[in-house]
C-alpha cells in the first residue's frame, strides 16, 4: 500500500498542453475515481502515474519514494486496461501468472499467488479456460487478477467497465468494492460515468481541459459543486441553470418574468452576496410543484418521461427560452402536458453562480 502525490504535474504534446499543474494527495489504501468529460486529462494522469508517458513538469510520489525517475516496472503498480489486453492462446491460468514467470518466480509461488487471486475474484472454475471462452465480465476478473498477483502498492484502473452491458457493470461495480476492501491497496480507477464515480469512489477528483477541477468526497461534489461546470456534470439529469438578479427587498429576485422573495427560492440566506449573483441553480428533485395560483415561477409542461419510480416533467417558465427539469414520485399526481404549475425552490436546494460560473 502507499500514497500517492502529484506535484504540479503536467504533461504536453507538442504545443498542445493535455495536463496543467495537477496536484492531488490519494491517501494510503484510498479508492480514488478520476472522472470527468473525454479529453480532459484524466487517462493521460494515470498513464504518467503508470511510467506509460513522462510528464513534462511536475514530481510523481508514491508510498514517500520520487516515482516519476523510476521505470515503470521498479514502481510497484498494476494497471487493468478497458480492452483487458489478455493473450488468447494462454489459459486463464497462465494469463494471470505470466508477470511471475517473466520475473523469474517458482511454479509452486505462482500457483499460490494465481490460485488465491482466482479464489478471491471467484473464477478458480475458469482457470483452464482460454479468453476466447470467458464472457466480457470473466475477462475482467481474469485482467484484474493478473493486477493482484503482483502485489502491486497501487493499482490503477482505467475505464475497465466500459465494454460491458449496463447490467454487468453494476455487478462489476460490486466486485471492485468487496476487491478493494479485501485487499486494502490504494487504488485509483478512471471512468467518464458520473454513477461509477459516486457509487465507486472514496474521494472523486473531476478534472476538465487538463486541470482538476473538484477533489474531495462524491457527495461533497454532488452538494457544494464549486462552479457550473461541476454542478453540470455530476448528477443525471443536470442541474437547471436559470438566470437570476437580486432585486433587494421587498421584491426578491427576478426570475424570467417573474420577482420573487427570497422564502420562495430556497432563502436569501443561502447565498451569502445576493447582489453577485447571475446564474440560480436547481437540482431536478430540488423543485417544490404547486397549483398555477400558488406563489412561485409559473410553468407550463411540455411532456413527462416516467423512469418508474419517478417521473421527469419539463416545463417551460415563463420568461426563459429552456424548460426546466423537474423530478417528482412517480406516486404523486404529474401534471399533463399544457397543465400550468407554479415552482418554487426547496430549502437549502439552491446553487448560487457569479458572473464567472463560480459558485457563492
Amino acid at each position: 500500500m502507499a500514497e500517492v502525490v502529484l506535484k504540479a504535474l503536467s504533461k504536453a504534446f507538442g504545443a498542445r498542453d493535455i495536463l496543467k499543474s495537477v496536484d492531488l494527495k490519494i491517501a494510503d489504501g484510498e479508492f480514488t475515481v478520476f472522472v470527468g468529460p473525454s479529453g480532459c486529462g484524466k487517462s493521460t494522469t494515470l498513464r504518467l502515474i503508470a511510467g506509460l508517458e513522462s510528464p513534462t513538469n511536475g514530481e510523481i510520489w508514491i508510498g514517500g519514494e520520487r516515482a516519476d525517475q523510476l521505470a515503470p516496472a521498479l514502481r510497484q503498480v498494476a494497471m487493468v486496461f478497458q480492452n483487458y489486453a489478455l493473450y488468447p492462446h494462454m489459459t486463464v491460468a497462465q494469463n494471470m501468472g505470466f508477470a511471475l514467470k517473466v520475473a523469474g518466480q517458482s511454479r509452486e509461488q505462482i500457483r499460490a499467488k494465481v490460485g488465491q487471486a482466482a479464489e478471491t475474484l471467484r473464477i478458480a472454475h475458469l482457470l483452464d479456460r482460454v479468453p476466447a471462452e470467458l464472457s466480457g465480465g470473466e475477462r475482467q476478473r481474469v485482467a484484474m487478477g493478473r493486477a493482484i498477483v503482483r502485489e502491486p502498492r497501487v493499482f490503477l484502473f482505467d475505464e475497465p467497465l466500459s465494454n460491458l452491458d449496463a447490467a454487468l457493470r453494476v455487478e462489476m461495480r460490486t466486485e471492485l468494492q468487496r476487491l478493494h476492501e479485501a485487499l486494502g491497496t490504494t487504488m485509483i480507477y478512471v471512468t467518464h460515468d458520473q454513477t461509477e464515480a459516486m457509487t465507486l469512489g472514496q474521494r472523486v477528483a473531476l478534472f476538465n481541459q487538463g486541470s482538476v477541477v473538484q477533489f474531495g468526497a462524491p457527495l461533497d461534489l454532488f452538494a457544494r459543486p464549486v462552479n457550473q461546470f461541476a454542478a453540470r456534470f455530476l448528477g443525471s439529469p443536470p442541474i437547471n441553470l436559470l438566470p437570476a438578479r437580486w432585486l433587494d427587498e421587498p421584491s426578491g429576485w427576478a426570475i424570467g418574468d417573474r420577482a420573487l422573495s427570497a422564502d420562495l427560492l430556497g432563502g436569501k440566506t443561502f447565498c451569502t452576496q445576493p447582489d453577485r449573483v447571475r446564474t440560480l441553480g436547481v437540482r431536478p428533485e430540488g423543485w417544490r410543484v404547486g397549483a398555477k395560483d400558488e406563489p412561485g415561477l409559473v410553468a407550463t409542461v411540455r411532456r413527462c418521461e416516467h423512469l418508474g419510480d419517478s417521473v421527469l416533467v419539463h416545463a417551460l417558465v415563463d420568461g426563459l427560452s429552456d424548460p426546466v427539469c423537474v423530478r417528482q414520485s412517480a406516486e404523486q399526481l404529474i401534471p399533463p402536458p399544457g397543465t400550468l404549475i407554479s415552482l418554487s425552490v426547496a430549502t437549502g436546494a439552491a446553487h448560487w453562480f457569479d458572473a464567472s460560473e463560480r459558485r457563492l
